[in-house]
Protein backbone atom coordinates (compact mmCIF):
# COMPACT_ATOMS: atom_id res chain seq x y z
CA UNK A 1 0.00 0.00 0.00
CA UNK A 2 1.14 3.51 -0.75
CA UNK A 3 1.70 6.15 1.58
CA UNK A 4 0.82 9.79 0.35
CA UNK A 5 3.55 12.35 1.48
CA UNK A 6 2.53 15.67 2.30
CA UNK A 7 3.76 18.96 1.34
CA UNK A 8 6.23 19.18 4.63
CA UNK A 9 7.76 15.68 3.93
CA UNK A 10 7.98 16.80 0.28
CA UNK A 11 9.99 19.90 1.02
CA UNK A 12 12.10 18.66 3.26
CA UNK A 13 13.23 16.11 0.92
CA UNK A 14 13.70 18.03 -1.98
CA UNK A 15 16.01 20.04 0.30
CA UNK A 16 18.21 17.27 1.38
CA UNK A 17 18.03 15.86 -2.36
CA UNK A 18 19.31 19.37 -3.21
CA UNK A 19 21.77 20.10 -0.19
CA UNK A 20 23.42 16.61 -1.08
CA UNK A 21 23.84 17.34 -4.86
CA UNK A 22 25.89 21.04 -4.01
CA UNK A 23 27.91 18.67 -1.97
CA UNK A 24 28.52 15.83 -4.30
CA UNK A 25 26.68 16.01 -7.72
CA UNK A 26 28.34 13.24 -8.81
CA UNK A 27 26.39 10.92 -6.13
CA UNK A 28 23.39 11.89 -8.09
CA UNK A 29 24.20 11.40 -11.14
CA UNK A 30 26.94 9.00 -11.66
CA UNK A 31 25.99 6.05 -13.19
CA UNK A 32 26.15 2.80 -11.08
CA UNK A 33 28.98 0.11 -11.80
CA UNK A 34 28.88 -2.24 -13.70
CA UNK A 35 26.46 -0.47 -16.11
CA UNK A 36 28.53 -0.80 -19.26
CA UNK A 37 28.06 -4.33 -21.03
CA UNK A 38 32.18 -5.05 -20.97
CA UNK A 39 33.02 -8.49 -19.13
CA UNK A 40 35.49 -8.78 -16.70
CA UNK A 41 38.42 -11.70 -17.86
CA UNK A 42 42.26 -12.23 -17.14
CA UNK A 43 44.98 -13.42 -19.33
CA UNK A 44 45.79 -17.16 -18.33
CA UNK A 45 49.67 -16.59 -18.67
CA UNK A 46 49.42 -13.64 -16.71
CA UNK A 47 47.53 -15.00 -13.61
CA UNK A 48 50.08 -14.62 -10.53
CA UNK A 49 48.33 -17.13 -8.24
CA UNK A 50 50.03 -21.10 -8.66
CA UNK A 51 48.27 -24.66 -9.43
CA UNK A 52 46.68 -26.59 -11.60
CA UNK A 53 44.32 -25.17 -15.02
CA UNK A 54 40.99 -25.69 -12.80
CA UNK A 55 42.60 -24.63 -9.33
CA UNK A 56 43.94 -21.61 -11.61
CA UNK A 57 40.44 -21.20 -13.18
CA UNK A 58 38.60 -21.22 -9.92
CA UNK A 59 40.55 -18.71 -8.01
CA UNK A 60 39.96 -16.32 -11.09
CA UNK A 61 35.95 -17.12 -10.70
CA UNK A 62 36.62 -16.88 -7.05
CA UNK A 63 38.17 -13.34 -7.89
CA UNK A 64 34.84 -12.03 -9.50
CA UNK A 65 36.18 -12.51 -13.09
CA UNK A 66 33.55 -14.22 -15.54
CA UNK A 67 36.15 -15.20 -18.45
CA UNK A 68 39.47 -16.27 -19.33
CA UNK A 69 41.87 -16.17 -22.22
CA UNK A 70 43.85 -19.70 -22.48
CA UNK A 71 46.64 -20.34 -25.26
CA UNK A 72 45.67 -22.61 -28.31
CA UNK A 73 48.37 -25.01 -27.31
CA UNK A 74 46.74 -25.90 -24.52
CA UNK A 75 45.97 -29.41 -23.27
CA UNK A 76 42.32 -28.75 -24.68
CA UNK A 77 40.48 -31.89 -22.59
CA UNK A 78 42.27 -30.28 -19.52
CA UNK A 79 40.72 -26.75 -20.56
CA UNK A 80 37.46 -27.72 -21.13
CA UNK A 81 37.22 -29.43 -18.01
CA UNK A 82 38.10 -26.43 -15.87
CA UNK A 83 36.02 -24.35 -17.66
CA UNK A 84 32.94 -26.24 -16.73
CA UNK A 85 33.92 -26.98 -13.39
CA UNK A 86 34.69 -23.38 -12.78
CA UNK A 87 31.67 -21.84 -14.55
CA UNK A 88 34.33 -19.48 -16.55
CA UNK A 89 34.08 -18.73 -20.30
CA UNK A 90 36.58 -18.04 -22.75
CA UNK A 91 36.86 -14.33 -23.36
CA UNK A 92 39.04 -15.42 -26.12
CA UNK A 93 42.24 -17.29 -26.87
CA UNK A 94 45.69 -16.19 -27.57
CA UNK A 95 47.75 -17.63 -30.12
CA UNK A 96 51.03 -19.47 -29.00
CA UNK A 97 53.39 -19.49 -31.95
CA UNK A 98 52.83 -16.01 -33.47
CA UNK A 99 56.25 -14.89 -31.80
CA UNK A 100 58.30 -17.25 -32.29
CA UNK A 101 56.88 -18.61 -35.15
CA UNK A 102 55.84 -14.83 -37.05
CA UNK A 103 53.81 -14.56 -39.95
CA UNK A 104 56.18 -11.91 -41.24
CA UNK A 105 59.49 -14.35 -41.05
CA UNK A 106 61.34 -14.82 -44.46
CA UNK A 107 61.73 -18.38 -44.38
CA UNK A 108 58.34 -20.14 -45.21
CA UNK A 109 58.60 -22.80 -43.63
CA UNK A 110 58.30 -20.78 -40.57
CA UNK A 111 55.31 -19.07 -41.88
CA UNK A 112 53.92 -21.92 -42.44
CA UNK A 113 54.06 -23.46 -38.50
CA UNK A 114 53.11 -20.05 -37.84
CA UNK A 115 49.87 -20.19 -39.67
CA UNK A 116 49.30 -24.13 -38.43
CA UNK A 117 49.44 -22.45 -34.92
CA UNK A 118 46.67 -20.06 -35.89
CA UNK A 119 44.89 -22.27 -37.49
CA UNK A 120 45.13 -24.64 -33.91
CA UNK A 121 44.48 -21.82 -32.14
CA UNK A 122 40.92 -20.79 -34.23
CA UNK A 123 39.53 -25.00 -33.49
CA UNK A 124 40.80 -24.63 -29.58
CA UNK A 125 38.66 -21.71 -30.04
CA UNK A 126 35.67 -23.07 -31.00
CA UNK A 127 35.81 -26.15 -28.87
CA UNK A 128 36.41 -23.66 -25.22
CA UNK A 129 33.02 -21.43 -27.04
CA UNK A 130 35.45 -18.27 -27.75
CA UNK A 131 34.56 -15.87 -30.61
CA UNK A 132 37.53 -14.63 -31.31
CA UNK A 133 41.42 -15.17 -31.33
CA UNK A 134 44.47 -13.17 -30.48
CA UNK A 135 47.12 -12.48 -33.07
CA UNK A 136 50.33 -10.95 -33.28
CA UNK A 137 50.61 -10.46 -37.14
CA UNK A 138 54.28 -10.37 -37.32
CA UNK A 139 57.32 -9.00 -36.13
CA UNK A 140 59.67 -6.12 -37.96
CA UNK A 141 63.32 -6.65 -37.16
CA UNK A 142 66.16 -8.80 -38.16
CA UNK A 143 65.93 -7.54 -41.69
CA UNK A 144 62.25 -8.13 -41.79
CA UNK A 145 60.89 -4.33 -42.85
CA UNK A 146 57.81 -3.07 -42.07
CA UNK A 147 56.47 -3.39 -45.75
CA UNK A 148 57.47 -7.09 -45.53
CA UNK A 149 55.47 -7.53 -42.37
CA UNK A 150 52.41 -6.53 -43.94
CA UNK A 151 52.55 -8.30 -46.85
CA UNK A 152 53.97 -11.26 -45.80
CA UNK A 153 51.35 -11.50 -42.25
CA UNK A 154 48.63 -10.49 -44.64
CA UNK A 155 48.79 -13.24 -47.05
CA UNK A 156 48.97 -15.86 -44.23
CA UNK A 157 46.29 -14.83 -42.21
CA UNK A 158 44.04 -14.74 -45.93
CA UNK A 159 45.19 -18.84 -46.03
CA UNK A 160 43.43 -18.76 -42.25
CA UNK A 161 40.28 -16.95 -43.37
CA UNK A 162 38.50 -20.04 -44.57
CA UNK A 163 38.98 -22.06 -41.20
CA UNK A 164 37.71 -18.73 -39.60
CA UNK A 165 34.68 -18.93 -41.46
CA UNK A 166 34.17 -22.28 -40.69
CA UNK A 167 34.47 -22.22 -36.86
CA UNK A 168 32.79 -18.70 -36.51
CA UNK A 169 35.49 -18.19 -34.52
CA UNK A 170 37.08 -14.28 -35.69
CA UNK A 171 40.73 -13.30 -36.20
CA UNK A 172 41.69 -10.64 -33.71
CA UNK A 173 44.74 -8.38 -34.68
CA UNK A 174 46.07 -7.11 -31.68
CA UNK A 175 48.64 -3.85 -31.01
CA UNK A 176 51.90 -4.38 -29.81
CA UNK A 177 55.17 -3.45 -29.17
CA UNK A 178 56.52 -5.27 -32.58
CA UNK A 179 57.64 -1.80 -34.32
CA UNK A 180 54.35 -2.47 -36.80
CA UNK A 181 50.93 -0.58 -36.52
CA UNK A 182 51.69 2.03 -34.57
CA UNK A 183 49.47 4.69 -35.63
CA UNK A 184 45.60 4.07 -35.41
CA UNK A 185 45.48 4.64 -39.49
CA UNK A 186 47.59 1.87 -39.94
CA UNK A 187 45.51 -0.47 -37.89
CA UNK A 188 42.23 0.99 -39.86
CA UNK A 189 44.64 0.22 -43.45
CA UNK A 190 45.25 -2.86 -42.38
CA UNK A 191 42.39 -4.31 -41.62
CA UNK A 192 40.75 -2.63 -44.72
CA UNK A 193 43.53 -4.10 -47.15
CA UNK A 194 42.78 -7.61 -45.50
CA UNK A 195 39.34 -6.94 -46.30
CA UNK A 196 37.38 -10.09 -44.30
CA UNK A 197 34.05 -9.56 -41.82
CA UNK A 198 36.50 -12.50 -40.11
CA UNK A 199 39.68 -10.41 -39.27
CA UNK A 200 38.91 -7.46 -37.03
CA UNK A 201 41.00 -5.92 -33.78
CA UNK A 202 41.89 -6.87 -30.53
CA UNK A 203 42.42 -3.54 -28.70
CA UNK A 204 45.72 -3.26 -26.01
CA UNK A 205 45.12 -0.25 -24.50
CA UNK A 206 48.52 -0.14 -22.65
CA UNK A 207 50.33 -0.73 -25.68
CA UNK A 208 49.39 1.83 -27.50
CA UNK A 209 50.37 4.31 -24.65
CA UNK A 210 53.64 4.44 -25.82
CA UNK A 211 53.13 6.22 -29.10
CA UNK A 212 49.62 8.03 -28.47
CA UNK A 213 46.44 8.20 -25.91
CA UNK A 214 44.09 4.78 -26.64
CA UNK A 215 41.09 7.41 -26.58
CA UNK A 216 42.17 8.49 -29.98
CA UNK A 217 42.76 4.90 -31.50
CA UNK A 218 39.26 3.69 -30.24
CA UNK A 219 37.26 5.95 -32.53
CA UNK A 220 39.41 4.92 -36.12
CA UNK A 221 39.28 1.49 -35.13
CA UNK A 222 35.67 1.90 -34.07
CA UNK A 223 33.31 -1.26 -34.63
CA UNK A 224 35.94 -3.10 -35.60
CA UNK A 225 37.30 -3.93 -31.62
CA UNK A 226 36.29 -7.09 -31.29
CA UNK A 227 38.05 -7.52 -27.87
CA UNK A 228 40.03 -5.34 -25.09
CA UNK A 229 43.27 -5.83 -23.25
CA UNK A 230 43.08 -4.08 -20.31
CA UNK A 231 46.60 -2.69 -19.51
CA UNK A 232 47.67 0.15 -16.73
CA UNK A 233 50.72 1.82 -18.35
CA UNK A 234 53.59 4.54 -16.87
CA UNK A 235 55.59 6.19 -19.00
CA UNK A 236 58.12 6.19 -16.28
CA UNK A 237 57.49 2.64 -14.86
CA UNK A 238 56.33 0.60 -17.64
CA UNK A 239 53.73 -2.06 -16.64
CA UNK A 240 54.72 -2.48 -13.43
CA UNK A 241 52.29 -0.71 -11.69
CA UNK A 242 48.59 -1.05 -10.44
CA UNK A 243 45.58 0.26 -11.79
CA UNK A 244 44.71 4.06 -11.82
CA UNK A 245 48.69 4.22 -11.09
CA UNK A 246 49.73 5.17 -14.75
CA UNK A 247 49.50 7.20 -17.41
CA UNK A 248 45.53 5.86 -18.48
CA UNK A 249 42.80 8.04 -18.58
CA UNK A 250 40.06 5.38 -18.20
CA UNK A 251 37.41 8.17 -18.18
CA UNK A 252 38.06 9.11 -21.55
CA UNK A 253 39.33 5.80 -22.80
CA UNK A 254 35.47 4.28 -21.32
CA UNK A 255 33.62 6.96 -23.08
CA UNK A 256 35.52 6.54 -26.81
CA UNK A 257 33.98 3.19 -26.06
CA UNK A 258 30.80 4.02 -25.41
CA UNK A 259 30.93 6.10 -28.46
CA UNK A 260 31.43 3.24 -30.64
CA UNK A 261 29.26 0.95 -28.82
CA UNK A 262 31.32 -1.34 -27.68
CA UNK A 263 29.75 -4.57 -25.12
CA UNK A 264 31.88 -7.13 -25.03
CA UNK A 265 35.18 -8.37 -23.22
CA UNK A 266 37.69 -6.79 -21.05
CA UNK A 267 40.56 -9.39 -20.10
CA UNK A 268 43.35 -8.16 -18.04
CA UNK A 269 46.89 -8.62 -18.63
CA UNK A 270 48.94 -7.21 -15.99
CA UNK A 271 52.20 -8.77 -14.30
CA UNK A 272 51.41 -11.91 -12.58
CA UNK A 273 52.96 -10.27 -9.05
CA UNK A 274 49.46 -8.28 -9.03
CA UNK A 275 47.46 -11.40 -8.74
CA UNK A 276 49.78 -13.31 -6.67
CA UNK A 277 47.23 -14.85 -4.03
CA UNK A 278 43.93 -13.99 -3.22
CA UNK A 279 44.33 -10.76 -1.28
CA UNK A 280 46.14 -9.02 -4.21
CA UNK A 281 43.60 -10.98 -7.19
CA UNK A 282 40.77 -9.53 -4.81
CA UNK A 283 42.37 -5.65 -5.26
CA UNK A 284 42.77 -6.53 -8.97
CA UNK A 285 39.24 -7.49 -9.91
CA UNK A 286 37.67 -4.57 -7.74
CA UNK A 287 40.61 -1.87 -9.99
CA UNK A 288 39.11 -3.72 -12.85
CA UNK A 289 35.27 -2.64 -11.54
CA UNK A 290 36.52 0.66 -11.21
CA UNK A 291 37.77 1.11 -14.55
CA UNK A 292 34.63 -0.37 -15.88
CA UNK A 293 32.59 2.42 -14.16
CA UNK A 294 35.07 4.81 -15.06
Amino acid sequence: MKTPINRRDFLTTGASALALAALSPSLLTAAPAGRREIKKAIMYGTLGIKGSVLEKFKAIKAGGFEGVEPTGDMNQDEVVKALEESGLKAASVCCHSHWGKPLSDPNPAVREEGLAGLIQTLRAAKRYGASSVLLVPGVVKDGVTYEDCWKRSIVEIRKAISVAEETGVKIAIENVWNNFVTKPEQAAAYLDEIDSPHVGWHFDIGNVIKYSPPETWIPVIGKRILKLHVKEFSKAKGFGVKFFEGDNNWPAIMKALDDVGYKGWGISEQPGDQTKDTESLKDFSERMDKIFAS
